[in-house]
């Protein structure tokens, strides 16, 4: 295996979508074809079948992450096409040994799965006497939602074993290349290329990396900045559709329409349009960070207004979001700056400095505390605790992702309906 082999994983639902997606795929250079585990969990063995009909040529692998009956799973793959079955690396010895058995019988190769594989490297060795064909460094979506790498793990058994490694888990072309450079046989695109709207070009992307990873310097950032980049690129919809449609604030709108916004929390409790605190936490701001303010539910007087606007642009603020009124809209406006609001009044209230400055607040009635993040555009605002930043942005970019390429089926002809399969999906 001299060639590093590019592995399409359609990791999708929806049968009737896996061949046309995995035509466009296999154009842009993938030469293997998985039947992803949620597909076959959807559409079972058909799915494979489809795959195998479509690609007579091609390696078909059968994702079945088989924990049990290894035989049973092991037969049902093959005789479906699959030329490549996955197991589960954590399966006990007995499952290992009838799925091998099985294999041997049904002219198959086995897979194992190392994800969440407490030592890797000890059981790749155990692995491959126990007679398993390939070893996959696969982290899993949401390990990868929280930081982890399968380049880790790929590391960590890489030299370890004589049988070809894969990896997977989140690649793009920069992590593919440091992949193929690090030792990998196998490489293993799931989202990066099944979700793109031009999955062919993504493919070849991919492709070309992997075959000279040399061109592809790795990236390297800081979470933070890798938080603050997804959120830049994503929706306040993709936002809260990755928090299980939870974190919108309610009654907030745009005053200046399409803009968009995202940058920690800068809280501000203050009192019926007392605008002393909420022009002082221009100052304590940071640039990139978003000033949040609660005017104690009064919607008759405004904290906030056009100057108040023109002091956080200058200091570099990312936008305001008021739980009440804000004043000067039109000037406002002139400026395209986002500022977000439960409603305009021409009233301004008095400097009295009643309030603070950084305390836990409630916001349009959702909790907001200091860092928590806060991505705004004309759709919304939407509050992602602190805590969980990183994951949820990474999970905002999956939503994102999977529109994109749904959007583009539609544009080809298909409705949502079909393309989602909604008929399937109901409850009966």
């Amino acid at each position: 295996m001299n060639s590093p082999h590019l592995q399409v994983a359609l990791d999708i639902q929806e049968a009737g979508r896996a061949v046309p997606i995995a035509q466009e795929a296999v154009a842009g250079g993938a030469d293997w074809i998985e039947a992803g585990t949620p597909l076959i969990k959807s559409a079972g063995m058909d799915a494979v079948r489809r795959l195998r009909e479509a690609f007579p040529n091609h390696e078909i692998i059968a994702d079945m992450k088989i924990a049990d009956t290894g035989t049973m799973e092991v037969e049902m793959a093959a005789k479906a096409g699959a030329s490549i079955v996955c197991v589960l690396a954590d399966a006990d010895d007995a499952v290992i040994r009838d799925a091998v058995r099985a294999a041997r019988l049904y002219g198959v190769r086995l897979m194992a799965d190392l994800i969440n594989t407490k030592k890797p490297a000890a059981r790749s060795r155990e692995l491959e006497a126990l007679g398993i064909d390939i070893i996959n460094a696969h982290v899993g979506i949401d390990q990868q939602m929280i930081g982890k790498s399968s380049l880790d793990t790929l590391a960590a058994i890489i030299g370890e074993v004589s049988v070809p490694v894969a990896v997977a888990g989140g690649l793009d072309a920069a992590t593919a290349a440091e992949a193929v450079a690090a030792g990998a046989a196998i490489v293993i695109v799931g989202g990066n290329i099944v979700r793109s709207d031009d999955v062919t070009g993504s493919a070849a992307t991919i492709r070309a990396a992997i075959n000279d990873p040399s061109v592809v310097p790795p990236l390297q950032r800081s979470k933070d900045e890798e938080i603050r980049e997804i959120f830049s690129q994503v929706s306040a919809p993709n936002v809260t559709d990755a928090m299980h449609r939870t974190g919108a604030m309610q009654r907030i709108v745009s005053i200046c329409g399409r803009v968009h916004m995202a940058g920690p929390a800068v809280t501000v409790q203050t009192f019926g349009g007392d605008w002393a605190k909420p022009v002082e936490a221009i100052d304590v701001a940071e640039a990139g960070e978003v000033i949040v303010i609660n005017n104690s539910g009064d919607t008759s007087v405004s904290p906030w207004g056009e100057l108040a606007t023109l002091s956080a642009m200058n200091r570099k603020v990312a936008g305001i979001v008021i739980d009440g009124p804000v004043r000067d809209v039109d000037d406002i406006r002139a400026y395209g700056f986002p500022v977000f609001a439960t409603g305009v009044v021409p009233n301004a209230g008095e400097p009295k400095g009643f309030g603070e400055i950084g305390a836990g607040i409630t916001c349009c009635s959702q909790a907001v505390r200091p860092g928590d993040w806060i991505v705004g555009d004309e759709s919304g605002v939407v509050v992602v605790p602190r805590e969980r930043a990183y994951e949820v942005a990474r999970r905002a970019l999956e939503v994102k992702k999977t529109e994109r390429r749904i959007r583009e089926e539609i544009r080809r002809g298909a409705t949502l309906a079909s393309v989602t399969e909604l008929l399937k999906w109901e409850k009966k």
